[in-house]
C-alpha cells in the first residue's frame, strides 16, 4: 500500500477572532501589545486584519462579532512572553481585565515537572488571553528549532 503524502506542518499561522468593536480590539493589539499590521481588508462589518506577533504568528481580527463573546472549543489564546507580569499589566493598562493574576505553576509532565508562570486577562474584544512564560519550553524550542512537530 502506498504511503499517503502529507504536507509538513510548520506551526500556527494565525488564530482568528470575531469582535464587536473592531477598532478598540485592533488598537489593543497594536498599541497595547505591540503587534504589527501585516494586512487589512474590507469595510464596515466586513473588515479584517492580520496582526503579526513578530515571529510570523498572527491574530486575525474580524469585525461583526456579537456583544457577548461565546467560548467554544478554544478556551483561550496563549501568548509566549519573557515577562508574564509585565505583559499582563501592559494588557490591563490598555483595556484588558486581569482574570487570573500572574502566578507560578508546575505542569506535571510525564518527562518531569515543568515550571511556568501564567496569567490571564479578558481583552477588550472579549477573548481570553493567557500570557505564558517558561524557560524550559523556550529552551526546548531553541534546541529543536521548532522542528519537533507533527511526529516527524
Amino acid at each position: 500500500m502506498a504511503q499517503e503524502k502529507r504536507g509538513r506542518l510548520k506551526g500556527f499561522h494565525h488564530v482568528a477572532i470575531r469582535v464587536k468593536d473592531f477598532d478598540v480590539t485592533v488598537r489593543f493589539y497594536k498599541e497595547g501589545l505591540g503587534l504589527k499590521e501585516r494586512m487589512a481588508w474590507g469595510e464596515g462589518a466586513g473588515r479584517g486584519m492580520m496582526l503579526d506577533l513578530g515571529n510570523g504568528d498572527c491574530i486575525e481580527v474580524f469585525a461583526g462579532g456579537s456583544a457577548t463573546p461565546v467560548e467554544g472549543n478554544i478556551a483561550h489564546i496563549a501568548l509566549r512572553t519573557d515577562d508574564c507580569e509585565a505583559a499582563l499589566h501592559c494588557a490591563e493598562r490598555n483595556g484588558a481585565t486581569i482574570t487570573i493574576p500572574a502566578k507560578s505553576v508546575e505542569i506535571p509532565a510525564k518527562s518531569g515537572p515543568v515550571a511556568v508562570r501564567i496569567g490571564f486577562c479578558r481583552a477588550p474584544g472579549g477573548e481570553t488571553i493567557e500570557f505564558f512564560e517558561s524557560d524550559a519550553t523556550e529552551a526546548k524550542a531553541a534546541r529543536t528549532g521548532g522542528e519537533e512537530r507533527n511526529g516527524d
